[in-house]
């Protein structure tokens, strides 16, 4: 069933066009991504979507009745609205069902008004809304807030796990967001991976987590030089198809340059009153011109900074402590850093990771032992905050504040506006004012700023927020060849996967535990210790599992009483892993390599039924 219709959507700002003609649709059960790079026009599409933007040209229909749920980067909520008022805040049956329960319970007087609200509740099953909201409440790291906490109190992470909250509530059906992954930790991502991955969920998301859109959508739209192209599969897919899609434009344009040599010619020579003939003849000649002079966008942000040299002595942290109150974030934590390190920072948000990075730098004070920064270190802090240069600002002086002249490496010397146009700034675009910025180009412009510095030491922190997957591999490249010093935290798990050669992970309670680790292969070992977040499946029916729990779990929690009934299935399947692989290396024609590859495999099945075993045992124990 068709949901949406787009066909020949345009739209410009001025003199910039975002995007010329782009047609496209969505069916029930499609989940599309839009990929574009920063700035050309990813969130306007989006809001022409929801219908808080209209196109210059083309049009926008939606099937009749059908809900739309927006997940916006940054969410207009009222500063006076409380939590509780921003996720009862819909007008269905099932906060009117709870509105008129809560009256009741209010005047307790009044039995027909008691009589009525417990029909409402029973009628519209808002006991299982009210429920589902404390389970999500839970999932996305928001219990510990209190309902009547007032919105304009959290920070902009709670506010975008707050409306992501109400979205998945209300169940609209089509989710349009607007990358829904940032402020989330590991658990939340995959969370939502799974339930976005339903085969009910209608979407249309820009993201930047490469392994999210990989394991979420089916359909990819790219916004490329003002045009909708549109592939159906997976991010790999979509990259092996536009290199070929590149390759044969670049093969039609060598052709209809070819052909427009020729009928050049045959253009100078015909005199002006043409026979229809010759007039059908020159309508092609203006095709062929057209397709001649097509350019293909291959501009690429280039990164090529000097960086200072760095000593034997860099850092070194002996001992380190530091608390909040009761809550611990580092506890006698050593590492001396060596040359070219690159270090991954990883945990769930909320254990102290931007605390840790403001120890390093300096702007928090150690409770106890010593951080000590060699002579030669240069450090390039990029925050989550960024630069707040004034809005009415242009591009090009918040360089030139900086240094107007800026020096490469091997001596060279570069001007602020040729290393603006080095970072897709283009000279025109260079005297526009900040606020014009996109979210993703204000995130480049700052990159910028802290390069500029000349650092080898960099500390990023969430660095891949808002921008866009091109540039994001851009990064990459350049990090993973940067001779000095690396810290990231990011929860983005394919750029850290190819960049940190060791992960700190945050465990809680100030420990921190040094893992010679891909982040992927840690995300998993917590997922062994019990450390993954509630099943879709829990929220969609949160009444049904609470009647299922028997009473040999009452003693335990929430998260404890449903690991507990999970892992006998997984212990089950474990066995069932090893008998298969006993089976395999038992073959009388498997060959040496496989034998070796089962015995390892073997090996990591052996060890994690044991510690599911122990773990089972553990939960059987305390209830």
């Amino acid at each position: 069933m068709n949901l949406l219709s787009v066909e020949g959507i345009a739209k410009r700002f001025g003199e910039r066009i975002l995007f010329a003609d782009v047609t496209f649709g969505l069916e029930q059960g499609q989940k599309m991504a839009l990929v574009a790079k920063n700035g050309e026009g990813k969130t306007t599409l989006l809001e022409m979507l929801s219908g808080d933007v209209m196109p210059d040209s083309g049009n926008v229909v939606w099937r009749n009745g059908i809900s739309i749920g927006y997940l916006r980067q940054d969410n207009p909520f009222n500063e006076f609205n409380t939590v509780k008022e921003v996720l009862y805040g819909s007008d269905n049956d099932f906060v009117r069902a709870l509105n008129s329960y809560e009256f009741a319970i209010e005047n307790p007087m009044d039995d027909d008004a008691m009589q009525k609200a417990l029909n409402l509740m029973d009628a519209s099953k808002a006991w299982d809304y009210e429920a589902k909201i404390d389970k999500l409440l839970s999932i996305f790291g928001m219990d510990s807030l209190g309902k009547n906490q007032p919105i304009d109190l959290l920070s902009g992470g709670q506010k975008k796990r707050i409306a992501l909250i109400k979205l998945i509530v209300d169940e609209p059906d089509v989710f349009i967001l607007d990358e829904p992954t940032n402020h989330l930790d590991i658990s939340m991502i995959e969370w939502l991976e799974e339930y976005l991955a339903g085969p009910n969920i209608s979407l249309f998301l820009v993201t930047h987590d490469r392994y999210f859109l990989s394991r979420v959508c089916n359909q990819i739209l790219e916004l490329d030089g003002g045009l909708g192209h549109r592939y159906t599969g997976d991010y790999e897919y979509f990259i092996e198809k536009k290199a070929e899609r590149e390759e044969n434009l670049t093969a039609e344009i060598g052709k209809a340059k070819n052909l427009y040599r020729k009928e050049i010619e045959w253009m100078r020579r015909m005199p002006k009153a043409r026979a229809t003939k010759a007039k059908s003849r020159e309508d092609r000649f203006y095709d062929t011109e057209k397709k001649a002079k097509q350019r293909i966008n291959k501009d690429e942000m280039q990164l090529s900074i000097k960086s200072e040299r760095l000593g034997s002595k860099i850092l070194e942290l002996h001992h380190v402590k530091k608390s909040f109150d009761t809550l611990k974030i580092v506890d006698d934590f050593n590492y001396t850093f060596k040359k070219g390190d690159k270090i991954g920072i990883a945990g769930k948000n909320g254990v102290g990771k931007t605390t840790f990075l403001n120890l390093v730098m300096g702007l928090e004070e150690v409770d106890s032992g010593k951080i000590i920064t060699g002579e030669t270190v240069q450090f390039g802090y990029y925050t989550q905050k960024g630069i707040q240069p004034s809005e009415d600002k242009r591009i090009i002086d918040v360089v030139k504040d900086i240094a107007e002249i800026i020096p490469l490496e091997k001596g060279r010397k570069i001007t602020a506006s040729q290393l603006l146009e080095k970072f897709l700034f283009p000279p025109k675009q260079q005297y526009t004012y900040v606020s014009k910025l996109s979210g993703g180009e204000k995130k480049r412009l700052y990159l910028l700023t802290i390069l500029m510095s000349n650092p080898n030491f960099l500390i990023l922190d969430e660095p891949t927020n808002d921008l866009d997957i091109k540039t994001i591999q851009i990064l990459e490249d350049f990090l993973r060849e940067f001779p000095g010093c690396l810290m990231i935290v990011s929860h983005d798990r394919a750029f850290m996967d190819n960049l940190a050669d060791h992960i700190f992970y945050f465990k809680g309670e100030g420990q921190i535990k040094d893992y010679n680790k891909s982040y992927s292969e840690i995300i998993e070992i917590q997922k062994a210790e019990g450390g993954n977040a509630a099943s879709p499946k829990a929220v969609q029916a949160p009444k049904e599992v609470e009647k299922k729990t028997d009473n040999y779990t009452e003693k335990l929690s929430y998260n404890e009483r449903r690991e507990f009934n999970k892992l006998e299935k997984e212990i089950a399947k474990l066995e069932v892993k090893k008998t298969e692989l006993t089976e395999k290396m038992n073959e009388a024609t498997a060959d040496a390599e496989t034998l070796m590859n089962s015995s390892k495999e073997i090996g990591t099945v052996i060890e994690n039924i044991e510690a599911k075993e122990l773990r089972w045992l553990e939960l059987s124990e305390r209830a």
